[in-house]
Parts: structure tokens; C-alpha cells; sequence
């Protein structure tokens, strides 16, 4: 047990210094291609092709500092292999944090860190704004100890959910969703949100050493074995996906990105979080997405 806390807290003591450094490379990275950019003109060159610029703020998914399950501190989540993406790689301006609910991500001291974030002109280029927010959040709000609140004892129902007190915590994501598009709305007019639904999780107890298990003890606790365990889960998931699809509208300017069914067993380094390569084919997906709606520029 003191070795988890002790890793919990070494991994969120260095969050805020993580992020000053995120911030600092990505303006160095703006910087350097406005630069590029001058001397071409200069020079009487063709500017090189604009690459997106954009601000990503998430859970896990979008800041995994484990690679695999291992408490080497190595950044594999879908952030960092997007970066990586794309025929012109991508400038995304990070500023997630794992373990936050969607509750915790618009709380009013995030809110503030992307207000900072958007109105910094060194962030952007010329248009002074990110070209697309990148968002992550929904899966912290429901898995954890607090699980089993939404389970019903084995035999009590068919589903193994309980459908109001699910959708009551399904309320809170949404709400933290429209929050964010009223933010958006207000601080960054017309940027499209981009978003994604996670993957179907196994809640087969496996997790790194500093945090989880966050499904199987609730599962166990109510009487499930893992076989049914699957299957709460997958509805749990299918549930989550059908909120933010109802969210995906043009008013919202909010782009969900179908992940559900990309990964496979093996691709899952624990309950919650798959290997790098399975980060990887998240990312993919949103090179997919970002390339329908930014023709060109990645």
C-alpha cells in the first residue's frame, strides 16, 4: 500500500511541471515553424504545408505515463502516438491528466488552464485560436471503486446495471459535455471538438502497480464472475458511446470518433488502458477523422 500511494503521488506531483514543459516544446515547435515559414517567404520559396495545431485535454487515454503496465515513466497514449501520425504530424498542445473524470476535467481550474492556453498567441499560428480541441473523458466518471454503485446484485436484473442510477452517472458526463461546447462556445467560437468512445474494456483485474484494478473488485462485490462481468461492461460502453452520439450534432460542432471494436484481447495491457501499438490504432482513427475534416493538413 505505500508503495502505491508513494508512486500515486510521485506520478501527480510532477503533473504541473509536466504540463509547464508540454507548453514550453509546443510553443518551441509553433516558433520554430513560423520561422521556416519566414525564411521561405525570404527566400522566395513555397511555405511548407500548415500543420494542425490543437489542444487535447483528456484522461488517461490522452496521458498514459506507463508503457504497458510496467512504473517506468514512458507517454504511449494516443496524444503522443498522434503525434507521431499523419503525412504532416500534428502540433497538439497537451494539457490531460490521468485519473480525471470528466467532472474534474471542467472543474473551474481547468477551465482556466485552457482559457490561459487558447488566449496565449504563442500556442497558435496566425489564425490565434487551435484549429480542433482534442477531448477525452467519461470512462473515470463510472469505473473505479465507485463501479459497483451502478451494479445491481447478481440475479436482480438482466443486465447486471442499474439503468437509473447508470443513467444518472451517464447525466453528469453529459453535462460535463455540453459544459465543455458552452465553453468552446465562449472561448474558442466555431473550433471543432473532436472526441472518441473508448474501447470495450475486459474487467479481468489486470493493472499497473501504482493504481487499479477498476472493475473486476466491483464485479466481484456484487457477484459477477468475469464472463458476465464482460458483458455489464460492454453495455456499460455501448451506453456511454449512444450518449456522445446523441452529442454529435453540427449545433454541438462536436465529432465523435468511433473506437468501440478497434482493439482485441492481446491489445489490452490492463483493464482500462491497451500496449502502445493498441494506443497507436486509437490514434489512427483520429487521423481518420481529423483528415475527413482538415483535407490536407495531416
Amino acid at each position: 500500500m505505500d508503495e502505491q500511494l508513494q508512486l500515486r503521488q510521485n506520478l501527480r506531483a510532477a503533473m504541473t511541471q509536466e504540463i509547464a514543459e508540454r507548453t514550453k516544446a509546443h510553443q518551441a515547435q509553433i516558433a520554430a515553424f513560423n520561422s521556416a515559414i519566414a525564411r521561405r517567404r525570404t527566400a522566395g520559396a513555397k511555405p511548407p504545408a500548415l500543420p494542425l495545431a490543437m489542444l487535447a485535454h483528456g484522461d488517461s487515454w490522452f496521458d498514459y505515463p506507463l508503457a504497458g503496465n510496467n512504473t517506468s515513466l514512458s507517454h504511449t497514449d494516443i496524444i503522443v502516438q498522434l503525434q507521431s501520425l499523419g503525412n504532416i504530424n500534428p502540433y497538439i498542445l497537451n494539457l490531460s491528466q490521468w485519473g480525471d473524470a470528466t467532472t474534474a476535467e471542467m472543474s473551474w481550474p481547468r477551465q482556466q488552464l485552457m482559457i490561459t492556453a487558447l488566449q496565449t498567441p504563442a500556442n497558435w499560428f496566425a489564425t490565434g485560436k487551435p484549429d480542433a480541441i482534442l477531448f477525452s473523458g467519461g470512462g473515470n466518471d463510472i469505473a473505479g471503486d465507485q463501479f459497483c454503485i451502478f451494479l445491481d446484485y447478481a440475479g436482480v436484473s438482466a443486465t447486471g446495471l442499474d439503468a437509473t442510477r447508470f443513467q444518472e452517472a451517464l447525466g453528469m458526463v453529459e453535462a460535463s459535455y455540453r459544459d465543455l461546447f458552452a465553453f468552446r462556445d465562449r472561448f474558442a467560437p466555431d473550433v471543432p471538438i473532436f472526441g472518441h468512445c473508448y474501447d470495450f474494456a475486459i474487467p479481468n483485474g489486470a493493472h499497473p502497480v501504482c493504481t487499479g484494478p477498476w472493475l473486476k473488485p466491483s464485479l466481484n462485490f456484487c457477484g459477477y464472475d468475469l464472463v458476465q462481468g464482460t458483458a455489464i461492461v460492454y453495455q456499460a460502453l455501448l451506453d456511454f458511446q449512444n450518449l456522445l452520439a446523441s452529442l454529435a450534432t453540427p449545433t454541438n460542432n462536436f465529432i465523435l470518433i468511433q473506437t468501440q471494436g478497434t482493439l482485441h484481447p492481446a491489445d489490452w495491457a490492463n483493464e482500462l488502458h491497451p500496449y502502445p501499438h493498441g494506443f497507436g490504432m486509437i490514434a489512427e482513427k483520429f487521423v481518420d477523422a481529423l483528415r475527413t475534416h482538415f483535407p490536407g493538413r495531416i
